[in-house]
């Protein structure tokens, strides 16, 4: 059995009683996500940029490569998203399909050529904002898996109580809204031809809530129904930041290779705000009615409404990228990255999170990621494809849940601007456990399919 779900619909696990929201193992995974968005170049070669340069959004693989750029410019990218998340619930299939607009990417690169006139031949500095994880997303879960978690009335005056243990239906909304905005602020020096090498400093802005709804409907077995609603909202912000470094090297005309690292990226104060706290009972708010009553149970009634506030840390795994690429002159090359990132090293402070912590030794693995990307020109024209593959960090994860994204696009240049456009459809599978206290109860399965197209400006200054 899958135990962690693809990274935007994870298990839920700890918050309490009747928690249908992530747990903090499964925001610790969301929260270190990268989509690896950036410029429609960028996207519709794979993000495969460590040994080539050259772009704007190049920055957040491997900083060297801000140096390759013959002449500064700017660049804004706007993105479209479609996306398809198709549940299985106990036999029972639902498609929720949503479309999303955002501005995927802004920069802008500076370069100075012939650089106090030594061995240092160039020197460039650069700037670049991006949507490093996009978390909008809704979906529905429905079925009937034979449990009854709200088998009791609490305002029931019968004696005995009647008992609803005979389950009819469950079903479960949930939605995402936010993202991490990553800003990208680089610095990078050319030696002679042959070595770039360069630096950054990545701040992130991070926002994320959760709206859910469970509603079951159950019965006592003699015709008396009982309904219940059960809502949970959490809201997320934090700020953090990471450190990189690379360098790229041009072996003869045709050859590149490069190396980059990046820091882990420290959340030094994440902020939750939640109604997840015990209420009556209840961890969330509830209603209840029967049909063999008018009254209808409410613990937010009068206004009443708990919350609670939570502040801790997080600090997510780092990661290596080792490059190459082959250019052919002016008419084409192919590109090569490979990243590793070991999410054991994953790790929750600021509370008594140990239970969290050794989720992530015993649970998650070092994880492997491939990107391949292909440019072809015809004078003003070009033509690219890419694909990536990202391991999913479960250590029991099947290969559906790893995600598979190919990716075609093509620009054009007008001298002083270029115009760029790419198409990506990407894949996985995972797991969404709504009742994570009842080992009784299966997780739904869930499909999830994203297609983007993005479309980028870039002016030469």
């Amino acid at each position: 059995m899958k135990k962690i779900t693809f990274i935007l619909a994870l298990v839920a696990t700890n918050l309490g009683l009747s928690a249908q929201s992530l747990g903090y193992e499964d925001l610790s995974i969301l929260f270190s996500q990268d989509e690896r968005n950036g410029t429609a170049r960028f996207v519709a070669m794979g993000g495969a940029f460590g040994a080539l340069g050259g772009d704007v959004s190049a920055i957040n693989i491997n900083p060297a490569g801000l140096t390759i750029f013959s002449h500064s410019s700017l660049s804004a990218s706007l993105g479209t998203r479609n996306t398809d998340y198709r549940t299985n619930y106990y036999g029972n299939s639902n498609t929720t399909n949503q479309d999303y607009f955002t501005l995927a990417n802004a920069g802008a690169v500076l370069v100075y050529e012939d650089f106090n006139n030594s061995d240092w031949t160039k020197f460039a500095m650069g700037f670049n904002y991006r949507i490093k994880a996009d978390f909008e997303n809704t979906f529905l879960a429905s079925g009937n898996s034979g449990f009854a978690s709200f088998d009791s009335y609490p305002l029931d005056t019968n004696n005995p109580a009647l008992v609803y243990d005979v389950a009819e239906n469950q079903t479960y909304n949930n939605n995402y809204t936010g993202d991490i905005a990553e800003y990208n602020f680089a610095i990078a020096a050319q030696h002679k031809d042959n070595l770039n090498i360069g630096a950054s400093v990545n701040t992130y802005n991070l926002r994320f809530n959760q709206r859910s709804t469970l509603q079951e409907t159950n019965n006592d077995g003699n015709g008396n129904a009982l309904y219940a609603d059960f809502y949970q909202e959490a809201f997320t912000t934090a700020t953090g930041f990471s450190l990189s470094a690379g360098f790229l090297y041009r072996a003869n005309d045709y050859f590149r290779f490069g190396a980059s690292y990046q820091s882990p990226t420290w959340y030094t104060e994440i902020i939750e705000e939640t109604n997840i706290v015990n209420n009556d009972g209840f961890f969330g708010d509830t209603q209840i009615e029967v049909s063999n009553d008018n009254v209808i149970y409410d613990n937010t009634a009068g206004g009443f409404l708990p919350a609670q506030g939570f502040v801790y840390k997080l600090r997510t795994p780092s990661k290596f990228t080792a490059s190459a690429a082959i250019v052919f002159g002016k008419v084409g090359l192919i590109s090569f990255d490979y990243t590793a990132r070991n999410y054991q090293n994953l790790n929750l402070s600021g509370a008594n999170f140990s239970v969290e912590n050794q989720f992530f030794q015993n649970q998650l693995r070092n994880t492997n990621s491939f990107n391949v990307g292909a440019e072809w020109r015809f004078n003003e024209l070009s033509l690219r494809g890419g694909y990536m593959y990202q391991e999913s960090p479960d250590a029991n994860a099947i290969d559906s849940d790893n995600l598979k994204r190919y990716s075609l696009g093509a620009g054009y240049s007008f001298g002083d601007f270029k115009l760029d456009f790419a198409y990506s459809n990407d894949n996985r599978t995972g797991l969404y456990n709504f009742y994570p206290q009842f080992n009784q109860v299966n997780a739904a399965d869930i499909e999830i399919d994203n297609r983007r197209i993005t479309a980028t400006l870039t002016i030469s200054l």
